[in-house]
């Protein structure tokens, strides 16, 4: 485990409960918490992780240490040959992502990255109702994501600092971005951002954009992290097509048909709700949510069968890092704009949409 603290200290509770995990060692650089863990915990410690990969006989790692430092962190543990789960999002430069994508796969290694959201029942059910075709043909998605993390002048922590935590839109925004790939694929460019600073002095707290497929396709993103009317964190994913619309949140997943689809026999014409609680099968810890253990107990089974493609690969995580940077791109604008910002690899495939969009 590398990294001790909110998310650190989830993981480690739900490792260390693991039936067929040995949990060897911990790092943070916070002597506090590496001494009481040590002393309370009976968990063997290191203020550095250089220390710990030399000393320690491992086969993967745990990494949730602040964003900045996951590039320089997972690059050692992959030439370790170790198998990586790291917390999301994965890096802060594309760059670097690519370049861990190509390590990871040149040493079979099995690697994962902390979009817990794909193994809450309520998304995996749009997902499987998506890919069915049960929607018809796509022809809209919205992605939203709402909480109270900071709602006053402030700027303590790594979240809030530009080129450490990246604010609200690599910390809050990109698991509504995960969502829109592992629900409805991912976008090819983005249009029209908004990145407003609501309290905080280095990064927004919330983002607009809107979002543009090769098949003609929109998609929109809404993000706010400076929201007190929500308790906590909420997201929702909505997808229409031309049979229907599905709208999935934490709590339960709503499909309308118009019509009775072939390739989901299950589904009835007129509205399914199908709940959280009905479609997750039972985790063996349950801590903050049942996806927490679910993506650890997958990430185990991973390194058992050698699934190195499987679901939230550092490959599948890079291409939110991708729209992210193609947000990032289009810079601070204080309205909507028509300008849009492609992915190198889709600008082929996209020209004809711009022709068609905008003349």
């Amino acid at each position: 485990m590398v990294g001790l603290g909110k998310m650190g200290l989830s993981h480690l509770a739900i490792v260390r409960a693991h039936p067929q995990i040995e949990l060897i060692a911990g790092c943070d650089s916070s002597s506090y918490l590496t001494d009481v863990l040590s002393k309370h915990a009976g968990l063997t410690c290191y203020p550095d992780f250089d220390r710990m990969l030399a000393n320690e006989q491992l086969d993967a790692v745990v990494i949730s240490t602040p964003s900045k430092l996951h590039a320089a962190m997972v690059q050692q543990a992959l030439d370790k040959r170790l198998h990586v789960f790291c917390e999301k999002p994965f890096v802060l430069d594309v760059n670097d992502g690519e370049r861990l994508v190509a390590l990871a796969d040149s040493k079979s290694l099995v690697t994962q990255v902390g979009y817990h959201y794909r193994f809450v029942g309520a998304f995996r059910e749009a997902a499987r109702i998506v890919k069915s075709g049960a929607l018809g043909a796509v022809h809209h998605v919205r992605a939203e994501a709402y909480g109270p993390v900071v709602l006053r002048p402030k700027g303590g922590t790594w979240r809030l600092a530009k080129s450490e935590g990246g604010g609200a839109l690599y910390d809050y925004a990109c698991h509504a971005i995960d969502l829109v790939n592992f629900v409805a694929g991912a976008p090819a460019s983005v249009g029209g951002v908004v990145r407003h600073s609501v309290f905080s002095r280095d990064v927004e707290d919330e983002i607009y954009c809107s979002l543009y497929y090769p098949s003609g396709a929109s998609g929109q993103l809404c993000v706010n992290w400076s929201d007190e009317s929500f308790r906590k964190m909420s997201t929702k994913i909505s997808v229409w097509g031309t049979n229907g619309r599905v709208t999935a949140d934490r709590q339960e997943c709503q499909t309308y048909l118009r019509e009775k689809a072939d390739s989901a026999p299950d589904l009835n014409a007129g509205w399914n709700v199908h709940y959280t609680t009905d479609l997750t099968e039972p985790v063996w810890y349950y801590l903050r949510g049942e996806e927490y253990s679910a993506q650890i107990d997958y990430f185990v089974k991973s390194i058992e069968t050698r699934r190195v493609q499987g679901e939230n690969s550092f490959r599948s995580a890079l291409e939110a890092d991708r729209i992210v940077s193609m947000i990032v791109a289009q810079g601070l604008s204080a309205a909507p704009s028509a300008a849009a910002v492609q992915a190198p690899s889709a600008a082929p495939a996209q020209a004809g949409l711009w022709k068609r969009l905008f003349g």
